[in-house]
Formats: structure tokens, C-alpha cells, sequence
């Protein structure tokens, strides 16, 4: 997932993704405690791209609240 392609979406948008990926992540476990994962590098990926996305998100609540405070 590329940050460029984060930074387009909405609020609400990175906040659904958050939550999928989050879910991806908990299945990879999953699948990785019972040796059923092909890839192990899909987990360090997963993991990445939630911390990506949190902080485009944790961006867009810091340029909200300095927008809010300069009017």
C-alpha cells in the first residue's frame, strides 16, 4: 500500500481500512500459530501498512485541530 494512495482517502475511509487490516492481521496470526501461512513476511507487511495508516490518520486529526484553532 503506498502512502500516496493513503493520504487521498477520507477520514472514514482510513478508518474502515484500519479495521480491515487489523483483521487481516489477527487471521495471519492466526494462520501462522497453526503453520498454515505460505509467507511469514505477510505479517511484518500487514503490520506496516496499519502503522502507515495510522499515522496518515493521527495527520489528519493534527491538521483538523490547528485548522479549528486558527479561526
Amino acid at each position: 500500500m503506498k502512502i500516496a494512495d493513503i493520504r487521498k482517502k477520507t477520514a472514514e475511509e482510513l478508518q474502515g481500512e484500519l479495521k480491515e487490516m487489523k483483521s487481516e492481521l489477527f487471521q495471519l496470526r492466526f494462520q501462522h500459530a497453526i503453520n498454515q501461512l505460505d509467507n511469514p513476511l505477510k505479517i511484518a507487511q500487514t503490520r506496516k501498512d496499519i502503522a502507515r495508516l495510522m499515522t496518515v490518520i493521527r495527520e489528519k486529526e493534527i491538521e483538523a485541530q490547528t485548522k479549528s484553532a486558527a479561526q
